[in-house]
């Protein structure tokens, strides 16, 4: 499937949801870094949707994923009930359109454009760190308030990595991962060790994006969380999960480029500021602190390892994977758990 012919299948799939208006033309506005498309799309009456297009995974997860992003976005309470945009319904259920033909299997999903309020600097002041860290913690509370109004999600850390052990058991998981099976497999074992030690099934559970940057989401004037945007990498898990992507947004380093894994933002005095600010909206447990380095195992491992390849354009899923050997499974072991515990007094 060429990415030309895309627009053709969003047509079809708007003909699918409403056949009475047409499509005056479709418009890429993808970030072209994975798997997911996303296009803006003109109707004849001059009224705009946003289309996203994805063909990674299965259609079951996608529609999944979208019913449950649908829950939130209807059940976040004041000041966060417009932060995340809504999925257009049909018949009181997420519209989803799937196209398949010969070996292409991809769908589609229509919500309404979102409306951005103010960009954070591309290095944020201490001021910023410290609103954020409260703001972000009020917003998780929102989210596990929600939660509880959620459809279940079918997938889970221990099941995602238990997926990475069974692919490496195959002839061509044997073969990519060539000389690194059993670096892997240790990685793995130690994972899912751990977390079973610190009972992170037991963690509260709600729904994180995880993939927070200064590119996708807004503010008001006084840094209040306004809009947020952009549903790759969404799951319901622990909180924790969004830590080291919001330990991005507030490095020294500031808004990147070139987007690595290194662990190093996790241990910046800056990330500390953060956390000590969320901490006193919305307290972290020992077992939680203690969690951040298997959830940074976790991305390595889920998201480098197992899905790079399809969220990365080839060269640059090789450079990140040999990067995953040389620098990222090395640096785990000296990640300062004791650090940031001490710093919440905990």
């Amino acid at each position: 499937m060429r990415l030309k012919d895309y627009p053709e299948i969003i047509r079809a799939a708007w003909a699918g949801f409403d056949h009475t208006i047409g499509v005056k033309f479709v418009e890429d506005i993808s970030a072209k870094v994975s798997t997911n498309h996303v296009f803006r799309v003109t109707l004849d009456n001059d009224d705009k949707v946003v289309a996203k297009l994805s063909y990674f995974g299965k259609y079951e997860h996608f529609k999944e994923d979208h019913r449950i992003i649908q829950a939130l976005s209807n059940n976040l309470l004041y000041p966060f009930e417009n932060v995340v945009a809504k999925s257009l319904v049909k018949n009181n259920q997420v519209y989803t359109y799937r196209y398949q033909e010969d070996f292409v299997d991809t769908w589609v999903v229509f919500y309404n454009p979102i409306r951005a309020a103010q960009r954070l600097p591309r290095r944020l002041g201490e001021e910023h760190i410290r609103k954020l860290g409260r703001e972000t913690a009020k917003f998780h509370q929102a989210c596990f308030r929600a939660s509880h109004s959620l459809p279940k999600s079918s997938k889970n850390l221990r099941t995602d990595i238990q997926h990475l052990l069974d692919i490496l058991d195959t002839d061509t998981g044997s073969y990519e991962h060539r000389g690194n099976i059993s670096i892997l497999k240790r990685q793995c074992d130690i994972f899912m060790k751990n977390i079973q030690r610190l009972n992170v099934s037991g963690f509260d559970k709600m729904p994180v994006f995880v993939d927070w940057n200064i590119g996708n989401f807004s503010v008001t004037e006084d840094l209040k969380l306004f809009s947020r945007w952009d549903y790759d990498w969404f799951r319901v898990s622990s909180r924790i999960m969004d830590f080291y992507f919001f330990s991005r947004v507030v490095s020294n380093v500031g808004d990147r480029t070139v987007f690595s894994y290194l662990i190093g933002p996790l241990m910046e005095d800056r990330f500390m500021m953060f956390l000590e600010e969320y901490h006193q909206i919305y307290p972290l447990t020992e077992n939680e602190v203690l969690f951040m380095k298997e959830a940074y195992r976790f991305f390595i491992l889920n998201y480098v390892i197992k899905y790079g390849k399809y969220f990365f354009h080839r060269a640059y899923c090789t450079k990140l994977q040999k990067e995953a050997y040389e620098l990222y499974f090395p640096s785990i072991d000296g990640f300062d758990s004791d650090k940031i515990l001490r710093k919440l007094k905990l």
